[in-house]
C-alpha cells in the first residue's frame, strides 16, 4: 500500500495518559520504523511530547476524538504540527487485539496511507464562543428545569396559577410568590398583585390562588428556588455580554445571519459558534449540510433504497435549528412558513421542521460564504417556481386522471 504520509504520528488520547507511535522513513528503501512512547496529559508532558514528535520531523498527527481529553491535546500541538481529529466510528480495528500501543499504531498506520479523513475542527476563537454558547444554553436548560419545580411546589399546595395565567414565571408570578414568603396567604391580597392584562382575570385568580402554603416548609422550598432562578439570571446576562464581546468583530455576520426569518441573535450566534465562519472547507452546500447531519443517511443494497435515517450530529446545532425553524413556521408571508405548511399537511410536523432546518442551514451556508443578507423568495415562490404553461399541463393532468375532458381556451 502506497505510504502518502513519509512521517506521521498516530496518538491514543486518555485521560492521564497519551500513547504516541510515529511511524517514518527506515534505513532501507520503501522500509519503516516505528517508535512508541507513552506520555502523562498535564502541559508539561504535552509540550515534551510536541519536542519528541518534532524530533523525528512529524508532519501530521492523527487522534481519536476521546470525550474531551483531546481538547489540551490539541490545543498544545495545533500550533507546531497539522493535527487530524479522527472520529472513532472510522478506527474500528480486528476484535481481540486492543491495547493502547496497538491502537497508537493503528491510528497512525491509517494515516500514514491516507485512509482516514480530518473531522472539521474550527479554529480557537470559534471553539472559545463555542464554549460560551453552550454553557448559555445549558444554563439558560437549567433556568426552565428551575421553574419546573418552583410549578410543582406552587401545585402541591394548592395554587393553580398556570390554570388562569400562561407562564408559570412572570413579573406578576413572583410578586405573588414573595408576597407569600413575606406572610401573606389571602387569595384576595395575592390576585391584587396582577399585572397587565392579567388583571382582567382576577375573579378567576382569587379562586386560583386559594392555597395551604406553609411558610416554614414551603417558604423553605420557594426561596431557594426563587434564588436558584435569580443566580442563574445573573449567570445568563453575563454571558450575554462576554458572548456580545467576543463576536464584536463578526458584528455584520450576526447581523446579516439574524435576516433569516425565525433566526435572532442568540440563535446567530449559536450557528457562527457551532459552523464556523469559513465555508471554504466544505466544497458544496451539501457537503455542509451533510457534516452537519441535517440531511437524510443514504441506505440502499442490492438495488434497494430503505429508510435513510438522519444520523446524529451536535445537538446544539440542531436545537437552535430546530427552535429557529418553529419560530419561522409561525411569520407571517415568508417562503419558509409557506414551505413548513406545505410539507406539514402530506408529512407531518417533524419532516416539515427538518425541512426548515436544512432550508436554514442552507441559508447560513450562503450568507456566511458570500457575506449577503437573506433573500425572501416570498410565500407563493413553490407555485411560481414553475412557468405558466408548466403548471397548466399539471392540472390539466389531474383533471384528466378524475375522468375529465379539459379544453383550454385564453383568457379574454
Amino acid at each position: 500500500m502506497d505510504v502518502l504520509v513519509e512521517r506521521c504520528a498516530g496518538l491514543d488520547v486518555h485521560r492521564d495518559s497519551v500513547m504516541a507511535t510515529v511511524r517514518v522513513p527506515g534505513k532501507r528503501r520503501r522500509q519503516r520504523e516505528q517508535h512508541k512512547r507513552a506520555f502523562g496529559t498535564t502541559i508539561a508532558q504535552l509540550q515534551e511530547l510536541g519536542e519528541w514528535l518534532q524530533g523525528f520531523g512529524v508532519t501530521l498527527v492523527g487522534m481519536e476524538a476521546t470525550g474531551v481529553y483531546w481538547l489540551p491535546v490539541f490545543d498544545v500541538l495545533e500550533r507546531r504540527f497539522e493535527c487530524w481529529l479522527l472520529n472513532a466510528q472510522h478506527l474500528h480495528n480486528v476484535p481481540g487485539r486492543k491495547t493502547d500501543t496497538i491502537d497508537s499504531a493503528w491510528i497512525c498506520q491509517l494515516v500514514e496511507h491516507g485512509l482516514v479523513r480530518p473531522s472539521f475542527v474550527p479554529p480557537p476563537e470559534i471553539r472559545r464562543l463555542r464554549d460560551l454558547t453552550r454553557l448559555r444554553k445549558a444554563q439558560i436548560n437549567e433556568r426552565g428545569r428551575a421553574i419546573q419545580r418552583l410549578e410543582k411546589v406552587l401545585q402541591g399546595v394548592g395554587i393553580k396559577l398556570t390554570s388562569v395565567a400562561s407562564a408559570a414565571y412572570s413579573v406578576s408570578a413572583r410578586a405573588m410568590l414573595e408576597a407569600l414568603l413575606a406572610g401573606t396567604t389571602d387569595p384576595n391580597e395575592l390576585a391584587e398583585l396582577a399585572r397587565g392584562s392579567l388583571r382582567g382575570k382576577i375573579p378567576q385568580l382569587r379562586e386560583a390562588l386559594a392555597n395551604r402554603f406553609e411558610l416554614t416548609h414551603h417558604g423553605v422550598l420557594v426561596s431557594g428556588l426563587l434564588a436558584h432562578i435569580d443566580a442563574l439570571d445573573q449567570g445568563i446576562a453575563a454571558l450575554d455580554a462576554r458572548i456580545v464581546e467576543a463576536t464584536e468583530p463578526l458584528a455584520e455576520l450576526v447581523e446579516l445571519v439574524s435576516t433569516i426569518p425565525g433566526v435572532k441573535q442568540r440563535n446567530a450566534q449559536v450557528l457562527i459558534a457551532e459552523c464556523g465562519i469559513d465555508m471554504s472547507v466544505f466544497p458544496t452546500v451539501h457537503h455542509f449540510a451533510s457534516w452537519a447531519r441535517i440531511c437524510p443517511g443514504n441506505n440502499q443494497s442490492a438495488g434497494k433504497h430503505r429508510s435513510g435515517k438522519t444520523l446524529r450530529g451536535s445537538r446544539w446545532l440542531r436545537q437552535a435549528l430546530t427552535e429557529s425553524a418553529r419560530a419561522a413556521a409561525r411569520t407571517k408571508g415568508t417562503y419558509l412558513a409557506s414551505h413548513y405548511w406545505q410539507i406539514r399537511g402530506r408529512r407531518g410536523e417533524p419532516k416539515a421542521i427538518g425541512a426548515i432546518r436544512h432550508d436554514i442551514l442552507v441559508a447560513y451556508y450562503h450568507i456566511a460564504r458570500d457575506r449577503v443578507p437573506f433573500r425572501e423568495l416570498g410565500a407563493d415562490w413553490l407555485a411560481r417556481r414553475h412557468s405558466p404553461e408548466h403548471r397548466a399541463r399539471r392540472l390539466v393532468r389531474q383533471l384528466e386522471a378524475l375522468g375529465l375532458n379539459v379544453t383550454l381556451e385564453p383568457a379574454a
